[in-house]
C-alpha cells in the first residue's frame, strides 16, 4: 500500500535527513508486524530485552554491577558514558527527528485505527522522536568498558581467541536483541535501530579512554552546568527558527492505544534530568566523607556481592517511588532522585556494609 507522509511531520519540517523514508518506514511496519505474527511464543522474551536496553538500567543496574563486581573504575566508566551518551541522543533527536512506527502507522494511512497487527504494547509508547534509538545507543556505549574489561580479564586467563572474544560476541548479540525487540513493540523503524547500535559502540570505543577519573568538585560541577545550559541553548535555538520539537509528544499522545501507556521518564527533558543531576551526584559522591575514608580499602568479596545487591534492590525501588502527576514537583524529584544514585553506590552502601560484615576485621589495604 503506498503511504504519504504524515501531515503533521510536513507541517514542522519533522522528517529524516533523507529525502524519501516511506520505502523504510513502510518495510519497517511491515517488518514489525512479521516478527509479531511469526514469533508470538517470544513476546515476553522481547519485552524484557527492551527492559534490559532501556537507558534507566545504566544508572540503577549496570553501573552499580560493574562498580562492585567488576571494577570501580569501570562502574564510573559506564555511568560516564551512560550519561554522556544519552545526552547526545537527545540531541541528536532533536536534530534528525524521526517517525516512530506506533503513530506513523496511522497519521500517514499506512494502517487504519483498531486493526489487530501490528500491535502495541505499554512499552510502545515513547514519546520522543525515534531517530537513532536511544536504547541501542545508550545501552551499547556504557556497556563497553564492561567489554573491554572482560576481554582484557579473558586474555590473561587463556590463549584461545574464541574465549578472547566471548564478550564482544555477548554484546553485539544482546545489543541485536534489544533492536529487535525494539522493532517487535513498534517503538523504532530498523533503519534508527541500525544508527543506535553503530553510534553507540563508536562512542564507546571513542570515549571510554576519555572518561574522567579522580577530578575535582568543581569539574563534576560545571559538567553538569554544561548539559543543562547545552541542551538549553540548543533547544531555544531551535524553537526561535520555528521548529516545533513537541510534535512527537503531539503525536504519540494521539495515537498511543492506551492513554496510560504514555509516560513521563520517556519526555526529551527527563533524561536531561537524568544526566544534568547524574554529572552533579557525581561529583558530591566522589567528595563525601565516606568515599574518602574508603577509597584506600579493599573490600572482600562478600561485601562487594552485598553491595551489589542492595544497591539493585534500593535504586530499582527509588526510581518507581514517588511519581508526582504535577510535572514541574515529577521532573524536581527526578532530578533530586538522580542525583542521590552515585552517593548510594560509592558512598553509603559500601560504608554501611563494611560495618554490619567486618565485625571489627578490617578490610584488606590495596
Amino acid at each position: 500500500m503506498q503511504s504519504q507522509p504524515s501531515e503533521m511531520g510536513i507541517q514542522n519540517g519533522v522528517h529524516d535527513i533523507f529525502p524519501n523514508m516511506d520505502v523504510f518506514y513502510s518495510s519497517g511496519v511491515w517488518f514489525a508486524e512479521l516478527l509479531q505474527r511469526s514469533l508470538p511464543g517470544l513476546e515476553s522474551f522481547w519485552l524484557w530485552m527492551t527492559f534490559l536496553g532501556d537507558p534507566r538500567c545504566v544508572f540503577i543496574i549496570y553501573f552499580p554491577l560493574a562498580y562492585f563486581l567488576l571494577d570501580q573504575k569501570v562502574g564510573v566508566k559506564v555511568l560516564w558514558l551512560g550519561l554522556i551518551s544519552e545526552w547526545l541522543n537527545l540531541v541528536f533527536k532533536w536534530f534528525l527527528f524521526g517517525e516512530r512506527p506506533f503513530w506513523w502507522m496511522f497519521e500517514s494511512g499506512f494502517s487504519k485505527k483498531g486493526v489487530d497487527f501490528p500491535r502495541q504494547f505499554p512499552s510502545s509508547c515513547e514519546t520522543g522522536p525515534g531517530s537513532p534509538s536511544g536504547h541501542c545507543m545508550i545501552t551499547g556505549a556504557a556497556l563497553w568498558p564492561v567489554v573491554t574489561a572482560l576481554t582484557t580479564q579473558l586474555s590473561q586467563h587463556s590463549k584461545s581467541w574464541l574465549v578472547k572474544i566471548l564478550p564482544f560476541q555477548v554484546y553485539l548479540l544482546l545489543l541485536l536483541a534489544i533492536g529487535l525487540s525494539r522493532l517487535f513493540i513498534l517503538a523504532h523503524f530498523p533503519h534508527q535501530v541500525l544508527a543506535g547500535i553503530l553510534t553507540g559502540i563508536s562512542l564507546g570505543w571513542l570515549l571510554e579512554p576519555r572518561v574522567p577519573l579522580g577530578r575535582g568538585l568543581h569539574f563534576y560541577l560545571w559538567t553538569s552546568l554544561s548539559l543543562l545550559l547545552g541542551s538549553m541553548t540548543i533547544y531555544w535555538t531551535l524553537i526561535v527558527l520555528g521548529i516545533d520539537l513537541s510534535w512527537s509528544i503531539n503525536l504519540a499522545t494521539k495515537w498511543c492505544a492506551n492513554p496510560e501507556w504514555i509516560r513521563m521518564e520517556t519526555r526529551p527533558f527527563a533524561s536531561l534530568s537524568r544526566d544534568v543531576a547524574t554529572a552533579f551526584g557525581l561529583g558530591f559522591a566522589f567528595h563525601s566523607s565516606s568515599y574518602t575514608q574508603l577509597k584506600c580499602e579493599k573490600p572482600r568479596w562478600s561485601q562487594r556481592a552485598w553491595c551489589a545487591i542492595l544497591a539493585l534492590v534500593l535504586l530499582h525501588f527509588l526510581s518507581d517511588v514517588a511519581q508526582p502527576q504535577n510535572v514541574a514537583l515529577w521532573y524536581g524529584l527526578n532530578f533530586v532522585k538522580y542525583a542521590t544514585f552515585p552517593w548510594v553506590v560509592i558512598g553509603l552502601l559500601p560504608r554501611v556494609v563494611q560495618a554490619v560484615t567486618s565485625k571489627g576485621t578490617p578490610s584488606h589495604k590495596e
